[in-house]
């Protein structure tokens, strides 16, 4: 009886953490302003939507030479063609911009300007290009960065600002400011908002809510 428990609690574990991560998530949204109900939308849909991504651009990139062709006269390297897409990811990129502007009028606009920029710097200066999956960056920096500067810059109103600056200095720093480096990576598609940076900015509304 005792091993059919343990087996079952084995079993049931990876189930618990994810509903507790849900109803974290989701409270944790709701503090940012939001109705449980629309808490539950946004997470949803960003969970959703992470998977989500919307082709804003498409264009032709040189790869890398391979074949080699010999003649007495040269050695001839072909290279190879391939399109890029760039695209915003839906979790990562559309709806945190969103909830950002929603959140704009309850936010001081110079702390939020100033906490913005600092995220910016910080994500831009870990921000790595990794050929053939794209940009990557650790995931708890932004947020606590964002809180950090929140807490210092705006007190009274740390959580709108956490959110707003994490979001768009993430999203600025790690992805906008290294669109050069995107022919570079060798990947068929480049997602804005994805990849390594959607962890970043999901828990940039859970550390924001901690402030509320």
């Amino acid at each position: 009886m005792p091993l059919i428990w343990i087996l079952s609690l084995i079993l049931l574990f990876p189930f618990l953490i994810f509903t507790f991560f849900v109803q974290a998530t989701t409270f944790s949204f709701a503090k940012l302003g939001l109705s449980p109900q629309m808490a539950v939308f946004v997470f949803s849909l960003s969970l959703i939507g992470s998977v989500i991504n919307i082709p804003i651009s498409r264009k032709k990139i040189i790869v890398h030479e391979e074949e080699r062709y010999f003649s007495p006269f040269l050695f001839y390297y072909p290279p190879r063609v391939q399109e890029q897409v760039i695209a915003v990811n839906v979790g990562g990129a559309v709806v945190p911009v969103i909830l950002s502007l929603y959140l704009l009028p309850r936010a001081p606009l110079l702390p939020t300007i100033i906490a913005t920029i600092i995220v910016t710097i910080v994500a831009k200066a870990l921000a790595k290009p990794v050929p053939g999956v794209g940009i990557t960056l650790p995931a708890f920096i932004p947020p606590l960065v964002a809180a950090a500067s929140a807490i210092l810059l705006s007190p009274h109103n740390a959580a709108p600002v956490a959110y707003i600056s994490g979001v768009l200095g993430t999203l600025i720093g790690a992805d906008l400011l290294n669109l050069p480096h995107f022919k570079d990576l060798n990947s068929h598609a480049i997602s804005i908002g994805g990849a390594g940076i959607f962890d970043g900015i999901f828990l940039v509304g859970v550390v924001a809510a901690l402030l509320a």
